[in-house]
């Protein structure tokens, strides 16, 4: 770019821009105070809201207050100054113009307003006066009418601050004040605010400014202080602004004094302690083929040039991110003016080869790194430590590939050797249990399927109620009957020994509930309309029925490892383990599995019990 386009000196006319003054007649003033907008045409990515003011100046339909909120160095302030310039806004022999957003020359106004010492247009910084005191100053003078403006305008920046008393004391001044008072609230805290005062206020979000349209912001700039400035060095200012026009002018008035009056790429990456964007490149490409000692040499490399493990990690994953945009739209290149050619050009290819997947690991594994590294006591050491975790990561299939393809395997293999399986066990029953005792710890138990239900028979008719035939139909009934802690007991506590229908014989479990016997003949009878006999026994009888179905899903567990597939999985992943085993429903046979299959694949592969 030509940095001798001009100065303000020799551009009295740039828009928005204000002639300089000569150096020995006023101090240095920085380049956000210096390029302030004047007018709402100065004001730059807030279409909308000029849009929306303009009309309703034509229309004079001016609401009694205006709410502005967005991101720091949008110009919330700056607007708030603007809307009371262009409510006041008059010219000598002619104060009837009204409100406008036409202000081609100072009016009789606008000088005190901008510089913020005019006598009815009232700044309050919210977050030092946050009392109900100084909203009762403000409630006391607005019933004065203004002194020599249009209208008394009452600007309060930070309006969030305020307290929660401060914010009452508003609400009826806010819905009815008088003709010639108007309130310009700003806020970056939007949510902080009560909807009883947003209810009262015309709101506008003022957007963060887009990169092409700041950039050509700080072009102008450059070109009015006579800079010499590189194209590179711009992008990373408007990257690193993320949108805040008072951050990028604040970055560039940094880059001039770092770069004694010329803006080098170079220069700004080491005044932000940022990495070279091919080398960032290069670090990705290293990271993604899973050469950790090439990822290694890179980031120790560009740490001792001065680069921040963090920044480097942060620039890390948003090249993943562009990589991804590429991918699904790859159009967004062109659209996007703070890339580089390096970052178009090798993230297109990139593009090309890595899949969703890989890609989408990358930007988790990244994104929970960086704030690991910035509070890490050796943050180069935790950047090192997750580019491990990103190289080995990066071409890792998920979990229901790893099935799919451990099950290909297993059917191309040739046959093992043929094991000799026992038959499948018959059901048990508590009598063989009672038989059995504790040589059945291996044998999976049936689990006892719930008694059908019953409906209520009235009181007359007690006498003909259900046969039990097992203990496991007692438990069914207590179910049914919805006796929790009834059936509780009865699966940890009762040691079956001998059951015939009217009559029960058990050893209750050591430390198991005392008043068992005597609460199961009371509710037997109740259910039945039939006495019943309830002993206990010293014998030492079948395990409980809470034990045996421990003993049945262990067994369960044994031989679901004991499965060719399983053994698989469980070898490719060290430390796996089998939590449990599950009965699934039946399905067609060519269907495929859910990609969460992966919880519970010995259950489908196992032999029948």
């Amino acid at each position: 770019m030509d940095p001798t386009a001009g100065t303000p000196d020799d551009e009295p006319g740039l828009p928005g821009f204000p002639a300089s003054p000569p150096a020995a007649a006023s101090p240095y003033r920085v380049l956000a105070r210096k390029y302030r907008p004047q007018t709402f045409a100065d004001l730059i990515g807030q279409g909308a809201m000029v849009r929306t003011l303009g009309n309703a100046f034509s229309a004079n339909r001016i609401p009694q207050a205006w709410m502005l909120t967005g991101v720091r160095g949008v110009g919330k302030t700056t607007t708030a100054r603007i809307l009371a310039r262009g409510l006041n806004y008059a010219l000598a022999g002619q104060p009837d113009i009204g409100p406008t957003i036409e202000m081609p020359e100072l009016g009789i106004h606008c000088q005190a307003i901008m510089e913020s010492r005019h006598l009815d247009v009232l700044e309050m910084d919210a977050a030092s006066h946050t009392g109900i005191e100084d909203v009762r100053a403000i409630i006391d003078g607005i019933r004065y009418a203004p002194v020599s403006a249009r209208y008394k305008v009452y600007i309060v920046d930070e309006v969030h601050m305020l307290s929660e008393k401060a914010f009452n004391a508003f609400l009826k001044t806010l819905e009815e004040p008088p003709s010639h008072a108007k309130f310009v609230f700003a806020t970056t805290e939007i949510r902080k605010v009560p909807v009883t005062i947003l209810s009262r206020c015309q709101r506008f979000d003022l957007r963060r400014v887009e990169a092409d349209t700041l950039t050509a912001h700080l072009e102008k700039i450059c070109r009015a202080e006579s800079v010499t400035v590189e194209a590179e060095a711009l992008a990373f200012i408007v990257r690193a602004a993320e949108g805040s026009v008072r951050d990028a002018l604040s970055l560039l008035d940094q880059a001039i004094a770092h770069g004694a009056g010329a803006v080098t790429a170079e220069g700004v990456r080491d005044m932000l302690g940022l990495a070279d964007r091919a080398r960032i490149v290069d670090l990705f490409e290293a990271a993604m083929r899973g050469d950790v000692p090439a990822a290694f040499a890179e980031l120790r490399s560009q740490y001792e040039a001065g680069a921040d493990p963090a920044v480097v990690l942060s620039d890390l994953a948003a090249f993943g991110h562009l990589v991804t945009r590429l991918k699904l739209v790859p159009e967004a290149a062109s659209a996007d003016t703070a890339l580089t050619e390096v970052e178009r050009r090798r993230g297109a290819d990139f593009a090309q080869k890595l899949s969703v997947r890989a890609l989408s690991r990358a930007w988790q594994i990244l994104l929970k790194a960086i704030p690991e590294v910035a509070a890490a006591p050796r943050p180069l050491a935790a950047a090192e430590m997750a580019l491990v975790r990103l190289a080995y990561a990066a071409d890792l299939p998920t979990p229901d590939e790893v099935l799919r393809k451990l099950k290909g395997e297993a059917l191309s293999a040739p046959a093992a050797p043929a094991v000799e399986r026992a038959p499948s066990p018959a059901p048990v029953t508590s009598a063989s249990l009672a038989r059995s005792g504790p040589a059945l710890a291996a044998v999976p138990v049936e689990r006892p399927m719930p008694a059908p239900a019953r409906t209520m028979t009235p009181r007359a008719e007690v006498e003909t109620g259900p046969r039990l035939a097992r203990f496991e139909d007692v438990v069914a009934l207590a179910e049914e009957k919805r006796e929790i802690g009834l059936v509780s007991a009865l699966r940890r506590d009762v040691h079956l020994v001998r059951f015939e229908d009217g009559r029960i014989e058990f050893r209750l479990a050591e430390g198991g509930r005392e008043s068992l016997p005597n609460d199961l003949t009371t509710a037997l009878h109740a259910w039945t309309g039939r006495r019943w006999v309830i002993t206990v026994s010293k014998e030492e009888g079948a395990p409980t029925l809470a034990g045996a179905a421990q003993v049945a899903a262990e067994g369960r567990r044994e031989n679901a490892a004991s499965h060719p597939l399983v053994r698989e999985v469980l070898a490719r992943f060290p430390g796996a383990q089998i939590v449990d085993v599950r009965d699934k429903a039946a399905e067609p046979a060519e269907t495929e599995e859910a990609p969460g299959a992966l919880a519970e694949p010995p259950a489908e592969e196992q032999p029948d019990d």
